[in-house]
């Protein structure tokens, strides 16, 4: 897999995967296209990604015009920030997303504002979200559908890893795309890692949601971060790991100050290891900051 490499997910109807080179890195940030009556993209990115989704639309001989759903996991630009930029270009495309998102992504300067404080010199792989006219945003709840034309996309809400965030189950293939309730799969590393950050992630919360996407038993998980993987025990395994991780941070934190805390994970998570660049110990900086975050608020 190379950035901008598009393929056919196994095991599912009309569903394709595309690296998108999140941060400049392969097999590390994924969108997902159905090529159906009704077509869709799931997740856009972060905006500088964006030639990259045209170009595979137009593989997939998807004309702007036609594509009717932009739908969105929860409106983290890593995942939502190219989504103005689509929906400019894809006049006939309603964007789904979360009701507590959907604000934020008709006007999204505070949300640009709260991203800058915690993803550091990340923010250089992003551009500025373009805001999207609200009568073209659909807000979802818990329970919704998404009409693809011959199925639907049924929409769990998991406010686990971010308080908008959904996941997204396809019925018809047993598919489930996690979000980020599930944490990241890194597949060139053989890697399962987590993804706390600020400011509302509730280890509660994901361990719950996760119990509950796991009484849907998928076959097949699309992560975000990245592809398709076998569901196998991937979300018992993942709420292992992170209530594993959120106890090292507490008890790391009981001997030393929260700067040294976050440095000595900078220096010695999987993340930081496996992408030993800045698309590695930055988001584990951020992910160490949001378990504080979660700790302060429940102590």
């Amino acid at each position: 897999m190379a950035i901008g490499d598009l393929f056919e997910v196994e095991g599912t109807r009309d569903l394709y995967c595309l690296d998108t080179g999140l941060y400049g890195v392969p097999n590390y940030g994924a969108i997902y296209i159905y090529d159906t009556a009704r077509p869709t993209v799931i997740e856009t990115g972060t905006g500088r990604n964006h030639a990259v989704l045209l170009d595979a639309l137009d593989e997939l001989g998807i004309a702007k015009a036609d594509l009717q759903n932009i739908v969105l996991t929860h409106i983290h630009l890593d995942h939502a920030g190219g989504a103005g930029f689509l929906a400019a270009e894809c006049p006939n495309a309603e964007v789904f997303v979360h009701e507590i998102g959907a604000p934020f992504m008709a006007e999204p300067d505070q949300l640009v504002d709260g991203v800058k404080r915690v993803i550091g010199e990340l923010w250089d792989y992003h551009r500025v979200p373009i805001p999207i006219p609200k009568d073209r945003i659909t807000p979802l709840s818990d329970g919704d559908e998404i009409d693809l034309g011959e199925q639907g996309l049924d929409v769990i809400h998991v406010p686990g890893h971010a308080t908008h965030q959904v996941a997204i189950y396809d019925e018809q293939s047993n598919a489930l795309f996690t979000a980020d309730e599930a944490g990241m799969w890194l597949p060139a590393h053989d890697l399962l890692t987590v993804t706390t950050p600020p400011t509302t992630f509730d280890l509660e919360r994901n361990l719950n949601n996760l119990e509950r996407l796991g009484d849907l038993t998928p076959t097949t998980l699309l992560y975000t971060h990245f592809g398709p993987r076998s569901a196998d025990n991937a979300l018992e395994a993942y709420g292992d790991l992170l209530a594993d991780w959120v106890a090292d941070i507490e008890a790391k934190r009981e001997e030393l100050d929260d700067v040294a805390v976050i440095e000595h994970f900078v220096s010695t998570a999987d993340l930081s290891l496996a992408l030993e660049t800045p698309a590695g110990t930055e988001p584990t900086r951020m992910f160490v900051k949001g378990v504080f975050e979660y700790l302060d608020r429940t102590d």
